[in-house]
């Protein structure tokens, strides 16, 4: 369903969003700490653990072809392919032993409670808020518990966004995201943006050098992947051509913890506002005409697909 097949009222309040009082993948079981598993390491020999698909919270249906979903399936760990601030996100291969059913995923882990979480990350929890009070208070006061409670919220909020936005993707509103394969406590599988045979990641759009055809197009796909995104109520909330990936000239949206309900966050428009300054930015300096990146117009049209204006 899309988000204009919705009732405007719901549109309107930001109804069962991620954000809502509490979202539905904290709800079960209620993890304080990232799950426990008894066979989670790997073995010293071949580096391989069981596949956790058993015990995760899966993404959309139907599951794409390419996914193992197998319970005999092994996950191997292959290597890094970024370090962050918040998370790490490793690359992984899993497969079905004698078999050629594999594929590759992009493992993304938030740090633990001792490591820094987001930067002004009280800006971008606004409007996402859970029930209890005690949880209230130790994600105000930054308590160990409360930091757990945040961490948290980042990766069932980019998970629920990403399984949104993938099924919207699905329809004929065009946007790519990675496919969000399951999430675990704090880790989040994603799908393998990138050559599955060589395991390289696609390039980010920071690294490209578009010539001019390629720039407009690459700024086309962008501008209604903003206009899915504000229709179905979001604004990136980080945006940057450091998380958007250019895979066989299709751009791609990835980095979506911090995802911001432009209605129920009081600081939505500026976070949306902030997203289209940087972006166009870029394109700008990279030669495209002002005129087609002007920032005021472009936040203007996204606010009113948002139901702002």
């Amino acid at each position: 369903m899309r988000d204009h097949d919705l009732p405007a009222l719901e549109r309107r309040r930001g109804k069962s969003r991620f954000d809502d009082d509490e979202p539905q993948f904290l709800k079960r079981g209620r993890p304080t700490e990232p799950l426990a598993d008894p066979d989670s390491e790997p073995d010293p020999d071949t580096g391989e653990r069981w596949s956790s698909w058993d015990d995760a919270v899966h993404g959309p249906h139907p599951h794409p072809a390419w996914l193992v979903t197998e319970l005999a399936a092994k996950d191997t760990e292959l290597g890094v392919l970024k370090t962050g601030k918040e998370a790490d996100v490793h690359l992984v291969r899993r497969a079905v032993p004698d078999t050629d059913r594999s594929c590759l995923l992009a493992v993304k882990r938030y740090r633990d409670p001792e490591h820094r979480l987001f930067h002004r990350d009280a800006g971008y929890l606004e409007g996402r808020r859970v029930r209890r009070s005690r949880e209230n208070r130790a994600m105000a006061g930054r308590t160990a518990f409360g930091r757990q409670m945040i961490a948290g919220q980042w990766a069932a909020a980019e998970f629920a966004a990403l399984s949104r936005l993938w099924e919207i993707g699905a329809g004929h509103d065009r946007i790519a995201v990675p496919y969000p394969v399951q999430l675990r406590g704090t880790e989040l599988m994603l799908e393998f943006v990138g050559d599955a045979e060589s395991g390289e990641a696609a390039p980010r759009l920071a690294q490209l050098r578009p010539d001019p055809t390629e720039l407009r197009d690459l700024w086309a796909q962008l501008v209604e992947a903003l206009r899915v995104l504000a229709r179905a109520g979001y604004a990136h909330g980080d945006l940057s051509p450091y998380n958007l990936l250019v895979h066989r000239g299709r751009l791609v949206v990835i980095d979506l913890p911090q995802v911001v309900d432009v209605v129920a966050n009081p600081q939505g428009p500026e976070f949306l506002a902030r997203d289209v300054r940087v972006v166009g930015a870029w394109f700008a300096a990279r030669g495209l005409p002002a005129e087609q990146v002007d920032p005021s117009l472009l936040t203007g049209e996204l606010l009113h697909e948002a139901g702002l204006r």
